[in-house]
């Protein structure tokens, strides 16, 4: 695995046991996706033997770290916060919505909105929100 250059802001999550299975979706679901690092707790604990103590992966370029977090929380993710997604073609975004949707929640279904001709919002099998908007005018694109 190559080494991650830190960004300076980023996007980190927390998982209670499932950050594996979140990071290998998410780099499955993404073409320029990859993991750049994983470490894991030891015997030693103080996380289960094998989880993920922190990992760190990218999806177009950008950097996400993630843990398994051994101690229960009352919470979890909210849409208060999501990853927004430009998508360059009506094939990108239907795949990407169908693949987040499934086994998730969708909150606004695809469609056209005044803000946009496609969007779509949806929480996936993981609890993380995810906004999906199909760029129109590639030259908006930053």
């Amino acid at each position: 695995m190559a080494t991650a250059t830190p960004q300076k802001i980023t996007t980190f999550l927390m998982f209670e046991g499932r950050a594996e299975e979140a990071i290998a979706y998410y780099t499955a679901l993404f073409d320029d996706a990859e993991v750049l690092d994983v470490t894991r707790y030891g015997a030693e604990g103080p996380g289960p033997e094998g989880s993920v103590h922190r990992a760190v992966f990218s999806i177009a370029g950008q950097q996400f770290m993630c843990i398994d977090s051994y101690v229960k929380h009352a919470f979890g993710f909210t849409p208060a916060v999501s990853l927004y997604v430009r998508c360059e073609n009506e094939a990108e975004i239907d795949r990407l919505y169908a693949a987040l949707a499934e086994q998730g929640s969708e909150l606004m279904p695809l469609d056209c909105y005044g803000f946009s001709t496609k969007f779509g919002w949806v929480n996936d099998r993981f609890g993380v929100s995810w906004q999906l908007d199909l760029l129109t005018d590639p030259d908006s694109a930053e």
